[in-house]
């Protein structure tokens, strides 16, 4: 792998990871188109990851840090007894609701009858596969959710009230989870990280946005959310890289954590513009066509049994 390649993924991580596309599905298409792969390649994801993961914290530092003190402050009072569910601030809820919401990943680890793999394989089975036949579904399933997501937050603009439109406020919905909103939230990032082509922050802001949550603040709960999730993937397939050995120079890992770390800053400020502004149709159409695409490349590397872009041959099945 050279540096070019580091940098190219690392930019289609760093985009990715957070723009509502699939970060999964897009780095298997680059993969796929490049002939990139191996166990040493999966090593080099890991890091992409962590740089991603340095780009959320550095944009929500100040959330997290006042998370942290209201984390230790909400335990002290449950040891005192002063702890009240039905008085939780803002970011006492978000505290209890993302740990609920992190709860179905646990289902990630039971065992598949009949197999010696857990659910978690399957997302190395789907986005190892030679045709991307399910990346195609998985991210024409992420257009339609956008689009449902879309319909349902117009819907909660239009009958936000009088009182809204009174102040000028484009924003309407929920500001708070509840433990319901949560478990469809940690269900759906469960589809995700098992799907690629499943948008985990598209799939999760749709769900928020169904549940009738600001669209803002259910963009915030599911970056928030993807810190423990991010970090870790990042712990459970580095462990299983490492097993196999790494062999990518150092200067190419850095650099792809960098790049990684820099345009998924970006990422996030430009999602958090575009759901603003309403442009939402952006992913919704662009997730649609790729989906299609490939889709249609699929077929016709099934038919042909080889990859259209290496030649090498390629199978439904291995």
């Amino acid at each position: 792998m050279t540096i070019l390649d580091a940098i190219i993924q690392g930019v289609v991580q760093g985009l990715t990871e957070f723009l509502p596309v699939s970060s999964s599905g897009h780095l298997a298409i680059t993969q796929h188109i490049t002939g990139v792969a191996g166990e040493g390649n999966l090593f080099f994801n890991v890091m992409l990851h962590v740089g991603t993961l340095v780009a959320v914290v550095a944009f929500y530092h100040k959330l997290i840090w006042s998370l942290i003190k209201e984390f230790f402050r909400m335990i002290g009072d449950i040891f005192t007894g002063k702890f009240k569910w039905s008085k939780m601030n803002y970011e006492r809820n978000l505290i209890v609701m993302l740990v609920i919401a992190l709860i179905p990943l646990f289902v990630m680890f039971i065992p598949i009858p009949g197999s010696d793999m857990k659910v978690k394989d399957l997302a190395d089975v789907f986005s190892g596969a030679q045709i991307l036949i399910v990346t195609a579904c998985s991210l024409i399933l992420t257009s339609v959710l956008l689009t449902v997501g879309a319909v349902f937050n117009r819907k909660n603009s239009s009958t936000a009230g009088f009182k809204h439109m009174q102040s000028g406020s484009a924003e309407s919905g929920r500001e708070s989870y509840g433990i319901l909103d949560a478990v469809c939230v940690g269900c759906m990032q469960v589809a995700a990280a098992l799907l690629p082509g499943l948008s985990r922050s598209g799939s999760t802001l749709a769900v928020g946005e169904m549940r009738g949550i600001n669209k803002q603040k259910a963009l915030d709960f599911t970056f928030i959310l993807g810190i423990p999730s991010i970090l870790a993937a990042a712990l459970l397939e580095g462990k299983d890289a490492l097993e196999h050995g790494i062999d990518i120079d150092p200067a190419v890992i850095a650099v792809g954590i960098v790049v990684s770390a820099v345009v998924g800053y970006l990422s996030i400020w430009l999602f958090k513009w575009f759901l603003k502004s309403d442009k939402m149709i952006v992913f919704i159409v662009y997730t649609a066509i790729v989906g299609v695409a490939l889709a249609v490349i699929s077929i016709i590397e099934i038919i042909n049994g080889t990859n259209v872009f290496t030649g090498q041959p390629a199978a439904l099945f291995v």
